[in-house]
């Protein structure tokens, strides 16, 4: 247990993980929409536009610019599916997830766990789709996207606030006052400018694989910039802010520019998601 010495917080705290290009490797939304059109779910055509953004994302990352576009195509896969349906499709969507779940992400749910940390995954993914896959990984819970339902079928509307970009501010500032969280001594990984409010929002920002943007903040804030491996379980490219594989976690936990933002003082219950 030396190894946690000097992690734990001073009161409560958590750790918020982006999902696509984060914690897992690629985009789940591919995993969805393959996992979709097999079943039948989704016509050839949807499936084509929706892997070809998947793919997009995969090598160009997310911008604030592509907000709308996210939540129309979010929305949109599952518009007119019975909820039932998309459901059991986590039969086999959660195993295709939790192989690309990066083993260094894993490394760092450990110790975020040993130090007392509540996790979450924070994504524009659908909430179905997400708490199994966070429940599954022993975190605390998952948050995404919520699809109005209406005699069991997805309507293609929200049915609350957009977990993308400001909107991941949103659900952690509640989370922090349903929990009692100190956002300055809360974490946050993310690869894409996208989450650069979430970011800002804690006292732990971490850039992981960052796109050009959030590896140019990153720097000039001093917060810890990562780089997780691809194939391989160990090899972790050095740094300026990460000495290897075995120091991830104790980068991240010491480093990092506190931005702590105190004014997110209204929170919504319908974020509060189910916990384990």
């Amino acid at each position: 247990m030396s190894e946690y010495v000097g992690f734990a917080s001073s009161g409560p705290s958590a750790a918020f993980f982006d999902l696509d290009r984060t914690l897992i490797a690629g985009s789940s939304a591919f995993v969805l929409a393959t996992t979709a059109r097999r079943a039948g779910l989704i016509p050839t055509r949807q499936f084509v536009g929706d892997a070809f953004a998947a793919i997009t994302f995969t090598f160009r990352g997310s911008t604030d610019d592509t907000s709308d576009a996210v939540r129309v195509r979010v929305l949109g896969a599952v518009a007119g599916v019975r909820s039932d349906d998309l459901v059991s499709l986590n039969a086999e969507i959660l195993p295709r997830l939790l192989a690309k779940v990066r083993p260094e992400a894993r490394r760092l749910l450990d110790l975020h766990r040993h130090a007392g940390r509540n996790t979450y995954i924070l994504s524009a993914a659908p909430v179905e789709i997400v708490e199994p896959l966070a429940h599954s990984l022993g975190m605390t819970a998952g948050v995404g996207t919520r699809s109005e339902l209406r005699d069991g079928v997805y309507t293609g509307q929200l049915a609350g606030p957009f977990c993308y970009g400001p909107g991941k501010v949103e659900a952690i500032a509640e989370l922090a006052r349903w929990e009692g969280f100190d956002l300055g001594q809360c974490y946050a990984y993310s690869d894409s400018e996208s989450d650069l409010p979430m970011l800002r929002a804690v006292g732990h920002p971490v850039a992981v694989n960052p796109d050009a943007r959030l590896e140019r903040e990153a720097q000039a804030n001093g917060w810890p910039i990562v780089h997780f491996s691809q194939r391989t379980r160990n090899v972790v490219r050095r740094t300026a802010s990460a000495v290897g594989a075995s120091t991830i976690a104790g980068v991240s936990f010491a480093a990092g520019t506190r931005f702590a933002v105190a004014r997110h003082a209204t929170a919504r219950s319908r974020w509060i998601p189910v916990r384990r």
